[in-house]
């Protein structure tokens, strides 16, 4: 059963619930693998305090949709779950949930690390870290690009 869900959201997200989704009633595909972003205390060095995430709504989700449709093109999968978080978050919080289901692990695995790759670089959200230093608004990383890169066009 192909079937996708793309939210973007303030409140958190159960994982539980989310693994569930992917699973119920679904006896086609053999694998379920997902990726869970959590804020750390670290970035490129420096203390991090919290994250404040910003998007366009409806410009943010239409990519977010594109990038899955790009992945089902590349690999045979049935469900993809993509949950993004915006607003203040503090560290620990969780701020994405990629889950993908397909009948054979490669397939999974390697479309859910496309999908976060893609996420990281296209989609339109805005990054700003609180640190003891102030305030800094984010680019994506060149390590970044290089990863979504490995992909193709």
């Amino acid at each position: 059963m192909r079937q996708n869900f793309i939210e973007v959201q303030q409140q958190d997200f159960n994982l539980e619930a989310e693994y569930r989704a992917l699973c119920l009633d679904n006896q086609q595909d053999g694998a379920v693998v997902f990726f869970v972003g959590l804020v750390r205390d670290f970035n490129q060095g420096a203390e991090v305090k919290s994250l404040f995430l910003e998007h366009y709504s409806g410009m943010t989700e239409k990519c977010l949709e594109s990038i899955v449709v790009q992945a089902r093109d590349k690999w045979q999968l049935g469900r993809v779950r993509v949950l993004h978080r915006v607003g203040q978050l503090e560290l620990g919080e969780q701020i994405v949930f990629v889950g993908v289901s397909s009948p054979h692990r490669k397939n999974a695995f390697e479309a859910c690390e496309f999908i976060m790759d893609y996420l990281k670089t296209q989609a339109p959200f805005w990054k700003k870290e609180l640190s003891p230093e102030g305030e800094t608004w984010l680019e994506a990383k060149q390590s970044d690009h290089n990863e979504a890169d490995k992909w193709g066009a």
